[in-house]
């Protein structure tokens, strides 16, 4: 190696530093090992999609979200075993699928809401969130996700509601 490579070698060692890809004192400000998981549990989904019939397709994603939902720490499984059936009851039209491994609700194809369990990203609580698709539109301005620690009567009576609105 000649000198001149080195030289050039080094200053780009140097600017990869400086940058944040590469030090002991700066953390990588891309994807964490969460989404990296997320997407390649999004790539399968994908794969696996086209080999399953339009009739199977619903009946499959059921068992894959009670699965999913089975595989959770006790508190995001309590939460989502009863957003699961809040959903099927509210609205049974939305069809049970997995969406970057979360449990999520869909009209024709495209996902409606997804609950996320806060194992999913090491949260400190479980989400419920609404798609674009969601027609839960009031105003200018209007939550898209809900926190969820724990659900009462009231709240699952509100959150019904969510869905049936988000449903239509």
């Amino acid at each position: 190696m000649t000198n001149t490579q080195r030289t050039t070698k080094s200053a780009t060692k140097s600017a990869r530093t400086t940058t944040g890809t590469v030090t002991a004192d700066k953390t990588y400000d891309g994807f964490t090992d969460e989404e990296r998981g997320a997407m390649k549990e999004r790539a399968k989904e994908l794969k696996a999609a086209p080999r399953r019939g339009s009739r199977t397709a619903k009946a499959d994603g059921d068992s894959e979200v009670r699965a999913k939902i089975a595989g959770m720490q006790e508190a995001d499984r309590a939460l989502a075993g009863r957003i699961h059936d809040l959903v099927r009851a509210s609205a049974p039209d939305l069809a049970p699928k997995l969406w970057y491994g979360m449990p999520a609700y869909a009209r024709d194809g495209k996902v409606v809401c997804f609950f996320q369990s806060a194992q999913k990203f090491k949260t400190r609580y479980a989400t419920l969130g609404f798609s674009d698709l969601a027609k839960l539109d009031d105003g200018a301005m209007w939550p898209s996700a809900y926190a969820l620690t724990e659900l009462n009567a009231d709240d699952e009576a509100r959150i019904g509601e969510l869905i049936k609105r988000a449903a239509d």
